[in-house]
């Protein structure tokens, strides 16, 4: 779906998992096995999407994309709706 956008935007979307981990800003695990680890480990990850996914409403807004707009912040309403927000 991003892709797409992207693709629609006129861009290139990132398409190899090495570009992805060389600019993931979302925390990484290994070998968890504590449930509260995990727990930690994917709130700590949708924190950290939910400010990167703001960023993008913001510059979206900014520059008046209502379809890139419209697209994040339907992520960002599915993902706070697990902590009641």
């Amino acid at each position: 779906m991003l892709a797409e956008r992207i693709l629609t935007l006129g861009g290139v979307p990132m398409h190899t998992f090495e570009y992805y981990i060389d600019r993931a800003s979302v925390p990484v695990g290994k070998n968890i096995i504590k449930d509260d680890e995990a727990i930690r480990l994917i709130v700590n990850s949708l924190k950290e999407l939910l400010t990167i996914e703001r960023s993008i409403l913001k510059s979206s807004d900014e520059a008046d994309d209502e379809g890139t707009k419209s697209m994040i912040s339907d992520f960002i309403t599915e993902q706070k709706k697990p902590f009641g927000r």
